[in-house]
């Protein structure tokens, strides 16, 4: 009887956060600009009546009463994480978590309309409130306040902490700036020219997206500033965005977000916890996977070029090979989403270097602009000419969520490591990939890692799917072996 007391209440909550990440959906894709004050006071609203779900005093008298000899693994981790929601719920005041919510949801309109005005200043006063909320909100969570950044870390990637996170992604620098190296004053690929109409994108991610699995009667592609994925099971929505000068934007765009909701579309249950995503680092897996992988690969290509010189008759690429070797091309930009896999870990360095000392107050919102600035000539050699394209190109401060950029540099290790067993397992997976048949590719993936949940910790879970433990060598190997072939090296 406890048992399913907590298992309805859990559902409930669950329902309430999906119709919370609905309205976030809705602000970013349909909202009319003058519902941002109703919106931020629904979104406040919300997370109160979560909130309250989640510090239930019946929840610890419930599992009290539960004998886990007699119930399944699966029920044994709805408990645990019921446990973990209900211990971090009442750290927290109520108050606290609903001025973060409603802080939240005003920021990112400000951010959205400071970076379509590339000023810095507009956004700043939004960004050091809350950048003060979730400061606060660290120490509600932290047993140790001396390191409140892996309060909010543990949020996206439970148990990860920075001491062993650090030179995992640390690692990751030196063979990647030597890779650069040796690419550099090597040949160029040719690249896209000329204007691609938003439609013929549109269409063409379409397809994309519904040739690698994505279920449209299950989940919807529209337009947003910043790329997301929302939502789980019978409704994961995605997002994309359109540059008509740029179809890789919205294509690879489209495919990293495909990634997400495969994952999503593929939870054994909507509702219950100990189905849904095992960690963040685990779910960018999913989207790094089909974008990198994939979506990128030589075999893909012969798929994908094709369908571009059908949607673009105009298109200046000449064949499957000249279009691998396009949306391989290695360059040092500005932008982290449109970055080559060379270049993405280290963008991804950059803002876990900046929001560690923006969290401990190291480094203050008054000066993250400059910081930035002399950071990114630092480590690629190029000025910041235009905000957008520097501090204010991520949406995640602008929602309050300091923690997560490294969970991007975690996905880009596992789903190397995911790759690496998936070869083994599938000698035919080129063949497929090839002609654009992706069913066998995801449904590896439902067996080893959606199927399976919260079943296992994020470790754990990529060990079983491998056999190996996770190392940031396979996705070291992958890019030199890649970019060995592609540069002559």
């Amino acid at each position: 009887m406890s048992l399913s007391l907590l298992l309805e209440h859990l559902k409930k909550t669950a329902a309430l956060e999906q119709v919370a990440g609905i309205i976030s959906w809705d602000q970013e894709t349909m909202m009319p600009q003058k519902g941002a004050v109703q919106r931020a006071e629904q979104t406040g609203v919300l997370a109160g009546i979560i909130h309250q779900q989640n510090s239930d005093p019946r929840i610890p008298e419930w599992i009290a009463t539960i004998d886990e000899k007699e119930i399944s693994n699966f029920d044994k981790v709805n408990i645990k994480q019921a446990k973990r929601d209900y211990d971090n719920a009442t750290k927290v005041p109520e108050k606290l978590a609903q001025t973060i919510a409603k802080a939240s949801t005003e920021g990112q309109m400000i951010w959205a309309k400071a970076r379509e005005a590339s000023d810095f200043k507009m956004f700043s006063p939004a960004l050091e409130k809350l950048l003060h909320l979730k400061r606060e909100e660290a120490q509600c969570l932290s047993d140790n306040h001396d390191n409140l950044y892996d309060a909010l870390l543990d949020q996206f990637e439970p148990g990860a902490k920075t001491d062993t996170l650090l030179p995992l992604l640390e690692g990751l620098r030196e063979p990647l700036v030597a890779l650069r190296e040796k690419i550099a004053g090597k040949p160029k690929p040719k690249i896209f020219e000329g204007s691609f109409p938003a439609d013929q994108q549109l269409a063409l991610t379409q397809k994309l997206a519904k040739q690698l699995g994505y279920d449209f009667d299950a989940g919807r592609i529209d337009i947003s500033t910043h790329p997301f994925s929302s939502g789980g099971g019978g409704d994961s929505r995605i997002t994309t965005r359109v540059d008509e000068n740029d179809p890789l934007n919205c294509l690879y765009s489209t495919a990293h977000e495909v990634g997400h909701a495969l994952y999503a579309q593929g939870a054994p249950d909507p509702f219950l916890p100990a189905a849904q995503y095992c960690s963040m680092g685990v779910h960018e897996s999913q989207s790094r996977f089909w974008e990198n992988q994939i979506s990128r690969s030589r075999p893909f290509a012969q798929w994908l070029y094709p369908e571009m010189k059908s949607h673009f008759p105009e298109l200046n690429i000449s064949s499957p090979e000249e279009f691998y070797r396009a949306v391989n091309k290695v360059e040092t930009g500005f932008i982290r989403t449109e970055a080559d896999e060379v270049h993405y870990n280290l963008h991804v360095l950059l803002r876990f270097e900046l929001e560690r000392e923006l969290v401990s107050g190291n480094l203050e919102v008054k000066d993250l602009e400059a910081e930035w600035n002399n950071r990114f000539k630092q480590y690629f050699g190029l000025d910041v000419k235009d905000v957008k394209l520097g501090v204010l190109q991520d949406v995640h401060w602008s929602v309050g969520l300091f923690g997560y950029f490294p969970t991007y540099s975690l996905g880009n290790i596992y789903s190397a490591c995911l790759d690496k067993a998936m070869r083994i397992d599938m000698p035919n997976r080129n063949q497929d990939i090839a002609k654009g048949e992706a069913a066998n590719t995801l449904n590896w993936l439902r067996e080893k890692i959606h199927h399976k949940g919260k079943l296992l910790p994020a470790e754990d879970l990529i060990q079983s799917a491998t056999n190996q433990a996770p190392s940031a060598q396979p996705l070291i190997e992958y890019l030199e072996d890649k970019y060995s072939d592609l540069y002559n090296l």
